[in-house]
C-alpha cells in the first residue's frame, strides 16, 4: 500500500494526467481497502493545496454551462492558468455512470494540455455534486491546477452542498426573466456570489439586458451571505466569448475582497468543517445500508413503504431500531 501511495503522490505532484486519473478513481472507489489507501493519499497531498480558486457553477439544463465553461477555461489557459473542471453529471439509474459525457461537450478544453476535465456521476447525491468532489479537488489542486471549476447538475436539488465547498458560487441563468424570475429558488439567489445571464448574443441581447436589471432588483430583496461582498449580475455569451473577460475580473475581485476582509480564510475553515460533517453523514448512511441486521429486513421494509402499506417515517424507524439495537 505504501509503495502505491508514494507512486500516486509523485505522479500527482508531477502533473501526470494518467496518475491523476488513477488517484481520482481511487478516492471514488467504495471498496474498504481503496478508501484506506485514499485516506493516506489525501493526507500526503493536503499540504500542497489551499491556493487554487474553487468556482461552483450551477444552472438549469440547457442554460449553456458546458459551453460557457469551455470558453472561459480556454481563455484562462491562454493566459497561463491551469484549469480543472469537475463536471458532475446526472447518474444513469441503469449503468450508474455519467449520462451527458462532458468530455464530448467540451472537446476543445478536453484536448488542452493545460486543462483537465473529469466527468463524475452524481449517484443520487443531494445538491447535484458527487460524494467525492472535495477529495477530487484536493488531488487536482495538488497537481498544480490553480482554477478548479465544479459544474453541478442543476436539476432542482439543494445547491447548499456545492456552495459549501467552493470559494465563488456562480448561478448561470437565461435571458428573459419575466415569469422565469418567479420560478428561481430564492435560496439560489441568496447563495450566489455572482449571477451571469448567458446567451447574451444575437436576438437575445436586449432580453439579456432586461434580465440583468430584473435579477439585480431581485437581489436587493435577498440578504447577502457575506457582509463584505454584494452579489453582482453580469451578462455573457459562452458561444461568442463576449463578457467572459469581465466575468473573470469580477470573480477575481470577489476573491480579493474576501481576502482583504478576512472572510476568505473564514470561508475555507467552514469548507473544512462542512467536509468533515459530510464525510460523517456518508459514513453513517453507508454503515446503515451494510449493517447485517438491516440487510435482513431492508427488502421487506422497502417493499411495504413503496406499496403504501407502511408510511416512510415508520419504515425509517424500523431500520434505525434494528441498526441501533445491534450496533
Amino acid at each position: 500500500m505504501k509503495a502505491k501511495v508514494e507512486d500516486l503522490v509523485t505522479g500527482v505532484k508531477e502533473g501526470d494526467r494518467a496518475v491523476i486519473g488513477q488517484a481520482i478513481t481511487l478516492v471514488e472507489s467504495s471498496l474498504t481497502e481503496d478508501q484506506q489507501t485514499a485516506h493516506i493519499l489525501l493526507e500526503e497531498l493536503l499540504p500542497r493545496t489551499g491556493t487554487a480558486h474553487r468556482i461552483g457553477i450551477t444552472g438549469a439544463p440547457g442554460v449553456g454551462k458546458s459551453t460557457l465553461i469551455e470558453s472561459l477555461g480556454t481563455q484562462l489557459t491562454d493566459s497561463g492558468h491551469q484549469v480543472a473542471v469537475l463536471a458532475v453529471d446526472p447518474t444513469s439509474t441503469i449503468t450508474k455512470g455519467s449520462i451527458l459525457g462532458d468530455k464530448t461537450r467540451m472537446s476543445k478544453l478536453a484536448n488542452d494540455p493545460a486543462a483537465f476535465i473529469r466527468p463524475s456521476p452524481s449517484a443520487g447525491t443531494l445538491g447535484g455534486v458527487a460524494r467525492t468532489t472535495r477529495e477530487t479537488m484536493v488531488i487536482l489542486e495538488a497537481a498544480g491546477y490553480d482554477v478548479v471549476i465544479v459544474e453541478t447538475v442543476g436539476v432542482g436539488q439543494s445547491e447548499t452542498e456545492i456552495a459549501s465547498m467552493v470559494d465563488t458560487f456562480l448561478a448561470l441563468l437565461l435571458p428573459g426573466a419575466g415569469d422565469e424570475l418567479q420560478g428561481i429558488k430564492k435560496g439560489v439567489l441568496e447563495l450566489a456570489d455572482l449571477i451571469a445571464v448567458n446567451k447574451a448574443d444575437g436576438d437575445n441581447l436586449q432580453r439579456a439586458r432586461n434580465s440583468v436589471n430584473d435579477y439585480t432588483m431581485a437581489l436587493r430583496l435577498t440578504r447577502s451571505i457575506n457582509q463584505s461582498w454584494k452579489p453582482k449580475v453580469t451578462m455573457v455569451s459562452g458561444l461568442t466569448g463576449e463578457g467572459l473577460a469581465d466575468l473573470w475580473v469580477t470573480i477575481t475581485n470577489h476573491r480579493q475582497t474576501l481576502t482583504e476582509s478576512g472572510d476568505w480564510e473564514k470561508k475555507r475553515s467552514e469548507q473544512r468543517l462542512s467536509w468533515m460533517w459530510s464525510t460523517i453523514e456518508n459514513h453513517i448512511v453507508s454503515g446503515i445500508r451494510s449493517h447485517s441486521g438491516v440487510t435482513q429486513i431492508l427488502e421487506k421494509v422497502e417493499h411495504e413503504v413503496t406499496s403504501g402499506v407502511m408510511n416512510p417515517r415508520r419504515g425509517a424507524e424500523e431500520v434505525l431500531k434494528v441498526f441501533e439495537s445491534r450496533s
